[in-house]
């Protein structure tokens, strides 16, 4: 497994990581989520060696990792790093080279790559000519080259259409059923909430949560109900006993497309039971139960 212990940096009287720690163990997809300057780019950069911290350590299979360790590790930085006039098929393989593969094995996992990634029809073509998504398509393949036993990538999804988004997924599943260790940062939390086994949450440099998103949300402290009551009266939900969080009120629209009042509400309980008394009596009850806090609405909750 990866492990991050402890780890402090300090820029004069700005403390950037404070005693930041996170276990990323094999085959398991970390999602690692902040506030912009929160601490996780430069926690990135100290696992990879490209800064060094005042204290604390980084240990790869239970060894403290250094250069060598690092060789095998993929990294796609948050500032994308490629040759813009080097053409794709030929970057992609001379950073392979660089990762210490003979020019054959470089060639043939750029050329895998290449088609795995969709970049097939854009391998003679030169870096700066492509957009956005295909240019981290290139990073992407640049990290994964050399067959890295972790995976560290700083915003990999950041600008991405869906397809492409998809298709950057797709490989990182691949390489976590492998069993490599897959740590990415991402502003885009539903997507962390779809792919991640666990998330890490930082606030100006301090590990603030962690866990697998359930165990996230069964510490989440508001817990919220979902009714959904149709026929009732208006201003019924005035008198449930809580903090309504939303509701939606849909009328009837008198032309045989939902002929009675429907309204969804959203509420942080007082007392459920009577909630669900006043509902009852309100009108019919379509849907009453305990509703999920999303990725997002944990992270708001714990940052705030």
């Amino acid at each position: 497994m990866l492990e991050v212990d402890g780890l402090r940096k300090r820029y004069g009287d700005t403390v950037a990581l404070d005693g930041v720690s996170l276990t990323v163990r094999a085959g398991e997809m970390f999602g690692f989520v902040g506030a912009n300057g929160a601490g996780k780019t430069t926690t990135m950069r100290i696992v990879m060696g490209v800064l060094s911290a005042d204290a604390g350590e980084v240990r790869w299979r239970g060894g403290k990792a250094g250069f060598e360790t690092r060789r095998r590790f993929g990294y796609m930085p948050e500032e994308r790093g490629l040759y813009a006039k080097m053409r794709v098929a030929e970057q992609i393989e001379y950073f392979g080279k660089l990762g210490g593969m003979s020019a054959e094995a470089a060639q043939g996992s750029a050329g895998a790559l290449i088609e795995r990634l969709g970049l097939a029809e854009r391998r003679g073509d030169d870096v700066d000519s492509l957009s956005l998504g295909n240019q981290q398509r290139v990073q992407l393949a640049v990290a994964l080259i050399h067959e890295p036993e972790v995976l560290i990538l700083d915003e990999p999804f950041s600008g991405l259409d869906p397809i492409a988004v998809d298709a950057l997924a797709g490989v990182l599943t691949e390489r976590t059923a492998a069993g490599v260790p897959v740590v990415f940062s991402s502003h885009q939390l539903d997507l962390v909430e779809r792919l991640c086994d666990s998330v890490g949450i930082i606030k100006a440099g301090r590990m603030v949560a962690g866990g697998t998103v359930a165990e996230l949300r069964a510490r989440e402290s508001r817990k919220r109900l979902r009714i959904v009551v149709t026929g009732a009266e208006p201003g019924w939900a005035d008198r449930l006993p809580g903090e309504i969080v939303a509701k939606t009120d849909r009328p009837p629209d008198g032309q045989g497309h939902g002929s009675e009042r429907y309204e969804e509400v959203i509420l942080t309980p007082a007392d459920d039971q009577e909630a669900l008394r006043l509902a009852a009596q309100a009108g019919r009850v379509q849907h009453f139960g305990w509703q999920e806090p999303s990725l997002a609405e944990i992270f708001r909750e714990v940052v705030a």
